[in-house]
């Protein structure tokens, strides 16, 4: 069909919908922002560590060697015992994920960092 008298090639063409290159800007800069975020809390994290016992760190070692250790030899027993059946594996990984979650509860609860008295100057 023909074109519409008065109409050009160029508004035959549709507009972009977004800018290459304003979303690339703009996904760096959050990605920037996210990372940033990320690598003050592990910095936080660290120096809160600084003041806390060599105790406390070899226990928080010790906690997690042991938890690695009663996962890995301990509740894998369930499918050597119950003959590796389909059934054994299901229950073994049901009670993986809740010993894991009650792990990771205890670990919070006994070792958890206070970051919240840690703060970076934010008027650079």
């Amino acid at each position: 069909m023909p074109s519409s008298t008065g109409s050009s090639d160029e508004d035959s063409e549709a507009p972009p919908f977004f800018d290459s290159r304003k979303e690339a800007e703009s996904s760096f800069w959050r990605l920037k922002k996210a990372s940033d975020a990320s690598r003050e809390s592990r910095v936080k994290a660290v120096l809160a560590q600084e003041e806390e016992s060599i105790l406390a760190t070899l226990g928080r070692v010790a906690y997690i060697s042991v938890c690695i250790l009663f996962d890995g030899l301990i509740l894998t027993e369930i499918p050597v015992r119950m003959g590796k059946t389909a059934f054994s594996w299901i229950l073994f990984l049901i009670v993986l994920g809740a010993t894991i979650r009650i792990q990771k509860q205890i670990y919070d609860n006994r070792f958890a960092i206070d970051i919240s008295q840690i703060d970076f100057d934010r008027s650079r």
